[in-house]
């Protein structure tokens, strides 16, 4: 891909500063079945290239489907006219120290292909999935849900880079809905599309997911009969599949540093945070540590080098609770003087790069889950998100999941349906009391992450162990 890639941008032929070149080559296959019946059995493809090009301190970004000589070099002289134009409304001139010279490859952790009879054995076992979930009548709706994404990207550019990344990406879900009267309660496997990582077709093991089907659908069952979630101050420990919302809103978008610049203001909103915060803010208690780690094996944002040419490390976020980095790529460190990660994303060949998050985990700790439990007089237990609402700083929120377990006495005791909390971000960080350890440590991810002006959906990924929070307003759905 990358010689292609080297051929076409040696053609092009404009008075830049920087020129560099970003090919996607994406398929997805898609397979989703409502009560054992094949509902979508979809292949798409998208395939073209980002022409960025930097003059008078601004870039110009034109997407193309024509990969023809003629066509690239149409693009970059309009990219070109565009920096230009741009250079005349400029907050901020940058230099091509905004695209470091990078080398490199990288490839999905994978045991198993996807080969050509892997749709059809794919639907047959989604069908299956579907039969086990119902597991009395009273489970009225079921659903069984794969998508596979095979996406190639290339990068080089006019100061030397040279960059080709492979990815497979996987999200997998199964789905009951169980209705007792007017008692209707919906169960997933890790909240919606959470379950969302880089594998190959070794995810899709019959024995794992029947049995999960059937524990899906009990528990879809069992919250038709379960009290309704109790209402008061109360101590709140976290699954890690609702801790991937929880780190995701108010950790993840909270410390992207365009949003601190203002530049998402008028569509996803700003930030709590301030610039002047870094290094100094208490953002939780000192049991927090958050990271972004690109490297983590197997996760869904994954990968060696952000869509910039930007090299990817792990790097502390919040550290023992300080607030120490942010989500921000090289033109936003440059701009900020905060340091940042290589997070500069793009969801596709027709997307310009901006700040976005890729794995943003919160570290184990010491505490076994039996400690953790033990540990709660009075409290609630909650399991996978199922609503969400966050102001436009990231701040004040309210977040609903699918299943609940009161904890009374230490103790894990009645089921209870329709658990939500509420709080401020920066207060409840702080209430973390107890942090699981690496046994409770699960990976999960999303397909849906929505900003930016056109919007973009993009992949990221998050783990965390079981975590407590002390003294937070728990209510139901009466």
């Amino acid at each position: 891909m990358t010689q292609h890639l080297q051929k076409l941008l040696n053609g092009i032929d404009v008075k830049a500063d920087w020129v560099g070149l970003r090919e996607v080559d994406e398929r997805t296959t898609v397979r989703f079945i409502r009560d054992g019946n094949p509902q979508t059995n979809a292949r798409a493809k998208t395939h073209g290239i980002m022409v960025e090009v930097l003059a008078d301190g601004q870039f110009g970004y034109v997407g193309t489907n024509d990969m023809s000589s003629a066509g690239i070099q149409t693009a970059a002289e309009e990219a070109f006219k565009q920096a230009k134009m741009a250079a005349k409304y400029a907050v901020f001139a940058f230099t091509d120290q905004a695209r470091p010279k990078t080398v490199g490859t990288y490839v999905s952790p994978h045991k198993q292909v996807f080969g050509n009879s892997a749709p059809g054995e794919l639907n047959d076992l989604l069908v299956k999935g579907c039969k086990a979930l119902k597991v009395s009548d009273k489970v009225i709706s079921t659903n069984a849900f794969a998508q596979i994404v095979e996406s190639k990207h290339g990068f080089v550019s006019t100061n030397g880079s040279d960059i080709f990344q492979d990815f497979l990406l996987v999200t997998f879900d199964l789905v009951a809905t169980a209705q007792d009267g007017k008692n209707i309660n919906t169960r997933s496997a890790g909240g919606l599309r959470g379950l969302s990582r880089q594998i190959g077709a070794e995810l899709f093991e019959e024995e794992w997911i029947l049995n999960k089907a059937v524990e899906i659908g009990e528990q879809a069952d069992e919250l038709t009969t379960a009290m309704e979630c109790p209402t008061g101050d109360m101590d709140l420990v976290l699954a890690p599949d609702q801790m991937m919302l929880q780190i995701h809103e108010s950790v993840g978008h909270a410390l992207e540093i365009d949003r601190i610049l203002g530049d998402e203001r008028n569509y996803a909103g700003w930030s709590f945070v301030k610039l002047e915060d870094f290094g100094k803010l208490q953002y939780g208690s000192k049991l927090m540590n958050a990271t972004y780690d690109p490297t983590y094996p197997g996760q869904f944002a994954s990968f060696n080098f952000d869509d910039g040419g930007l090299k990817a490390d792990k790097e502390y976020l919040i550290k023992e609770g300080i607030l120490v980095r942010g989500l921000g790529g090289k033109e936003s460190q440059i701009r900020s003087g905060v340091p940042g990660v290589a997070n500069f994303r793009a969801s596709s060949w027709n997307r310009a790069p901006i700040d976005r998050m890729g794995n943003i985990n919160l570290e184990p700790g010491d505490s076994t889950f039996e400690e953790i439990i033990s540990a709660v007089e009075k409290g609630v237990y909650m399991e996978a998100n199922r609503s969400w609402s966050i102001d436009d700083y990231r701040n004040k929120f309210q977040f609903g999941c699918e299943y609940g377990k009161l904890i009374e006495n230490g103790k894990l005791t009645k089921t209870v349906r329709n658990p939500n909390y509420r709080a401020i971000s920066n207060p409840f960080w702080n209430k973390l009391a107890m942090v699981g350890n690496q046994d409770t440590f699960e990976m999960y991810g999303t397909p849906y992450c929505g900003k930016g002006e056109p919007n973009q959906a993009i992949r990221v990924g998050h783990a965390s162990p079981v975590c407590l929070f002390k003294d937070i307003a728990v209510f139901g759905g009466a």
